[in-house]
């Protein structure tokens, strides 16, 4: 689900677009009425049970709801108080009501979907403290009765009338893109990771939950001691995992990369050593985890305002890219994209302008970089560009600009001119946009797991996860390949 900004329902917007006014005491009738609608919708359980703490996965857990007598999502019983409240305080009696007491009875339950309409009516007004007692139902769009109850308020007792207040937008974040990364390492087997130099909290609790999480079995590569007293101060216990020890960083990066060679293990993560330092080890000729490609960085990114999963890449191993580095940057975020289950990405090159300008030099590669996927030189996407980052993201910023792109406003994959670039971009989605940026590094004959210090636990794990998947996709091309 793509997270957006909360919008009154249809049914409510007469009320909300052309002010209101309400009915004081002396105005209202026995037997007055007035109604509000509103279509239940996830985002609405969502923001109740934020608001009110009532995490009862009945209304949140989609499985757990499955096997309870409902058979599915339910709303909060209140939730359909608070319609009747707001139809006492916006309609009747409206401004100025002041609750004094609510009973309601809930007969059936709410499902996600049905279009709810609450209604009061009056039956006995109390001229003392000007008390209106009101009779209060809630039924669904077939007229089944849902709730009935009694609201007793403090009627206004002046005639207010007013223009609507401007609500704050509301918005709700979602983490489904690395959720489902998570979901599908479900049955593989722990991946055998040696983590390089975890030699403070941060780094070495990042391999003891990605254990815990049955994603990766890691090897603590680094100075044994130094790794266990970092354990018990922060109460980790590693008593199961295997220990190689080595005093320096420089040793414990060469260490790691070594039991990859020997294929001990299937994948690196970096620990608390600086990532020139773990790449060094790596692109070590008699280390022999070099490739044919040019080995890259990729963010895989959950945008919550993105319905996709966005690769940003090169934003943390090449500098200043060439053109013929950026052929092998975008073959292996396409070939990750592969991995993670998009069959075709949309790759969109970026730059300033979405126009060839002959004094922007990334233009003329996006331009080029496009001919030599049309020849066939670049496999497996779509490619376009230049295009600037609104056209690539945003298919009504492309339309205003005339723009026709079989990528703009849904690219998977984001190619920046180059790393101070991209890291900015990721940095800017991250801390502005609440995006998680999960970093592995491709090209290599195993996959490099790329934690920072600022990393939270579900970024952390779906990096991991990341691993795991080319992991198994490289197992997987080795068992095809045919004996010789």
């Amino acid at each position: 689900m793509v997270p957006a900004a909360w919008t009154p329902n249809a049914d409510d917007s007469a009320l909300l677009a052309g002010g209101y006014e309400n009915v004081p005491f002396d105005e209202i009738q026995i037997g007055q009425t007035a109604s509000m609608s509103r279509k239940l919708t996830m985002d609405d359980i969502e923001l109740f049970a934020t608001v009110s703490g009532n995490s009862n996965p009945v209304h949140l857990d989609k499985a757990f709801a499955a096997d309870t007598r409902h058979h599915r999502i339910i709303a909060h019983g209140m939730w359909s108080g608070a319609l009747v409240s707001g139809v006492l305080g916006s309609k009747l009696p409206g401004t100025g009501t002041v609750y004094l007491g609510q009973d309601l009875r809930f007969l059936n339950t709410i499902g996600v979907g049905e279009t709810i309409t609450a209604t009061v009516t009056v039956v006995e007004k109390r001229a003392e403290q000007s008390v209106v007692v009101l009779n209060c139902v809630c039924t669904n769009q077939d007229g089944q009765l849902l709730v009935t109850g009694t609201a007793v308020v403090t009627a206004p007792t002046q005639k207010v009338r007013r223009e609507n207040q401007e609500l704050p937008q509301v918005q709700l974040i979602h983490h489904h893109q690395h959720d489902a990364l998570l979901a599908r390492c479900d049955g593989l087997p722990p991946m055998p990771t040696a983590v390089a130099y975890p030699c403070d909290e941060t780094s070495l609790r990042a391999a003891v939950d990605a254990a815990a999480a049955g994603l990766i079995e890691p090897v603590l590569v680094g100075p044994a001691q130094r790794i266990r007293e970092v354990a018990a101060t922060f109460g980790m216990d590693i008593t199961r995992f295997r220990l190689v020890d080595a005093e320096f960083p420089q040793d414990a990066a060469e260490a790691a990369a070594r039991l990859a060679r020997d294929g001990e293990v299937d994948a690196l993560m970096k620990g608390s050593l600086h990532t020139d330092e773990l790449m060094s080890a790596v692109v070590r000729k008699d280390n022999c985890l070099r490739t044919s490609s040019r080995i890259s960085h990729v963010f895989v990114m959950n945008v919550p305002t993105y319905s996709r999963t966005l690769l940003i890449t090169d934003a943390a191993i090449n500098i200043a890219p060439t053109l013929e580095d950026k052929v092998h940057i975008i073959q292996n975020a396409i070939d990750l994209a592969h991995v993670l289950g998009v069959p075709k990405p949309n790759v969109a090159i970026l730059s300033a302008v979405e126009n060839i300008n002959l004094k922007i030099p990334s233009t003329l590669e996006a331009a080029v970089l496009c001919k030599m996927a049309d020849r066939g030189q670049i496999r497996g996407g779509v490619l376009d560009g230049p295009l600037a980052f609104d056209n690539a993201i945003s298919a009504e910023a492309a339309r205003t600009k005339g723009l026709v792109s079989p990528v703009a406003g849904s690219a998977d994959i984001l190619l920046v001119p180059d790393l101070v670039a991209g890291n900015m971009l990721a940095k800017q989605l991250t801390f502005l946009a609440h995006a998680d940026a999960a970093g592995i590094v491709l090209g290599a004959k195993v996959p490099i797991i790329l934690t920072s210090r600022a990393d939270n636990l579900r970024t952390r794990q779906a990096s991991c996860a990341v691993a795991a998947l080319l992991a198994q996709a490289n197992r997987d091309a080795r068992a095809a390949r045919p004996a010789h």
